[in-house]
């Protein structure tokens, strides 16, 4: 019996997949739990204008991605904070920060996690960091350390 899995099942199929199954499987368990629907051709249609609309929604998403890219790579994040000798900071700017400064600044909403900062700032100067705004697009952001009087 063919069936559409809604939900990955594990050794069997993942979501969205139209596999072979023993009918007795189908029935009792995969239809049963929700977890599969029968390949009909009525359900195959369904399957093939959801698969279009997560297309166009992925592609959409990219576009937006590309276009937060071009903004964020014009920008310069400008942070204060006290040093002492050398240029050293005492205390760091981590992704919070930059994260926080992009959001009041230049009103860019990002989340900290997606700062690919290895290790936190530690001195002043202007350091460039990669964003991954999306699995394909990586933007990268100019941060400028200040000394804080």
């Amino acid at each position: 019996m063919k069936v559409i899995f809604l939900q990955d099942v594990k050794g069997r199929g993942k979501k969205g997949e139209v596999k072979d199954v023993a009918v007795g499987y189908a029935q009792n368990f995969l239809i049963k739990n929700g977890l599969a629907v029968e390949a009909t051709p009525g359900n195959m249609k369904n399957l093939d204008n959801k698969k279009k609309k997560e297309q166009k929604l992925a592609d959409q998403e990219l576009a937006e991605a590309k276009k937060l890219k071009e903004t964020i790579e014009s920008l310069t994040v400008e942070l204060k904070a006290k040093s002492g000798e050398g240029g050293r900071l005492f205390g760091s700017i981590t992704s919070k920060q930059i994260a926080d400064e992009l959001k009041k600044a230049h009103k860019i909403t990002v989340d900290r996690r997606k700062i690919v900062l290895d290790d936190a700032i530690r001195s002043l100067g202007v350091t460039k960091l990669p964003i991954k705004l999306h699995p394909q697009v990586t933007a990268t952001v100019t941060v400028h350390v200040k000394e804080e009087n």
